[in-house]
């Protein structure tokens, strides 16, 4: 992995050099007085101090008793106040995510406290199909939504997921439905309307019929035929085994990809889902309760899931779990069972993994992203502190800065201001 860099820093460029840390690649293992090079945003070289040669001019940063790691990564948060479908019905292909959050709102200040820096934000659940959600990677000073997306083109582009659901969250009054056949019925429906829609467009540019004439241009359909290309993947909430093994028929029936999002009993599927190559990002909650999807929610989950075979990431759901604690859950999770290189990997590498980011983002690699964070201590560690959070070569929080620190310490009323769209309370 190492990489001997011996030219001088032209002065256009930035480099930094984040020297003395134990590094953890989570792609590799942990190097001891470790060097990390980082040009202009993305990572060029990380090894030992004998094996990587900073060059010369570059900003050097000593990290000696610390401890650096890939920027966490959060497959299901709610940050931002954000929004989705409503009451009109229960399947709306058509919205985004991406129209529905305030970047300004000062909740995102938990997740660069927790030493998050990209996270997938996702409309609520009470939905079959609550729309498409949107990839933020956390940059600083955003002055729109535009300068945090993944995508290039955030009007015909993909920038996200879809969310979507089964069980108790989506089964409400008419126009929803009422059962969890109906449920399943409903999504069936929608995504065979798709098929017919992408046959009469094909039909129309073949130029084989004369008469053949395009459908009138359905969004939500066009999101659907994503969906059933492949290009735009499924993150699916469920809880319950009967949820989960409806959602495998209907992957083997049409064939998307998806990640299955709580993931309450998957551990009772696990060799099915590791068979048909469904990851589970699993919410792990400590003090489960509130509905009966959650009775058999177990703390071993997520080991059972490693142990099968299972590719398994771990989320906040924010609120649900505070965007500040997602490493705490990778502690639970490792306390529970899971490897101490699983419980890593599942806030890292295994996130990008789910949501078709990890070519950019999960570990220390040269290449990719410079996603970091500098932690005081053993990452799984309860008395750990993420000290810096730093996004592609720009550091975004330090626990230095009393204005960064609050975040990570504060409670509901530092965020209220925001709440309001106050302005103060707005990213400084």
């Amino acid at each position: 992995m190492a990489t001997a860099l011996v030219l001088p820093v032209a002065a256009a460029e930035r480099v930094i050099a984040f020297r003395g840390a134990t590094v953890m690649p989570i792609s590799a293992r942990p190097i001891e007085d470790g060097v990390v090079v980082v040009r202009n945003g993305k990572i060029e070289a990380v090894g030992t101090a004998r094996q990587v040669k900073v060059p010369r001019g570059a900003e050097e940063i000593d990290l000696a008793g610390k401890v650096l790691m890939p920027g966490l990564v959060d497959t299901h948060s709610h940050l931002g106040r954000v929004s989705g479908g409503d009451r009109s019905g229960p399947l709306h292909p058509g919205v985004r995510a991406l129209d529905g959050v305030n970047i300004h709102h000062d909740s995102l200040w938990r997740a660069r406290a927790g030493g998050l820096t990209t996270i997938n934000v996702m409309p609520g659940s009470g939905h079959l199909m609550s729309g498409q959600t949107v990839y933020l990677k956390l940059r600083h000073e955003p002055r729109s939504i535009e300068d945090w997306l993944y995508c290039d083109d955030p009007i015909d582009g993909i920038c996200g997921s879809m969310k979507m659901a089964n069980g108790t969250n989506s089964m409400r009054d008419d126009p929803f439905p009422g059962t969890r056949a109906k449920s399943a019925a409903l999504v069936r429906e929608l995504f065979v309307k798709a098929q017919n829609y992408a046959a009469k467009q094909e039909r129309a540019a073949s130029g084989d019929d004369e008469d053949a004439k395009p459908p009138d241009r359905d969004l939500g359909l066009e999101a659907v035929g994503q969906l059933l290309r492949g290009e735009r993947r499924i993150q699916h909430h469920t809880h319950r085994h009967d949820d989960v093994a409806t959602i495998l028929r209907l992957k083997e029936e049409f064939g998307f990809e998806v990640v299955l999002q709580h993931g309450t009993e998957t551990w009772m599927l696990a060799e099915e889902l590791a068979e048909a190559g469904i990851g589970v990002s699993f919410t792990l909650v400590d003090s489960p309760g509130g509905k009966e999807e959650i009775m058999r929610m177990r703390m071993d989950g997520p080991a059972l899931l490693e142990q099968a075979g299972v590719d398994v990431s771990l989320n906040t759901d924010d609120w649900i779990t505070d965007s500040r604690l997602l490493l705490r859950t990778a502690a639970l999770a490792v306390r529970h069972g899971m490897t101490r290189e699983g419980g890593l990997e599942a806030v890292t590498l295994a996130p990008a993994r789910h949501l078709g980011l990890a070519d950019r983002i999960g570990s220390i690699e040269p290449g990719k992203d410079a996603d970091l964070v500098v932690l005081s201590g053993d990452p799984l560690s309860v008395y750990t502190q993420v000290l810096e959070t730093w996004v592609e070569g720009e550091q975004v929080y330090d626990a230095s800065n009393p204005e960064h620190q609050k975040y990570a310490v504060g409670g509901w009323q530092v965020y209220r201001a925001a709440a309001i769209h106050d302005h103060e309370g707005c990213w400084r």
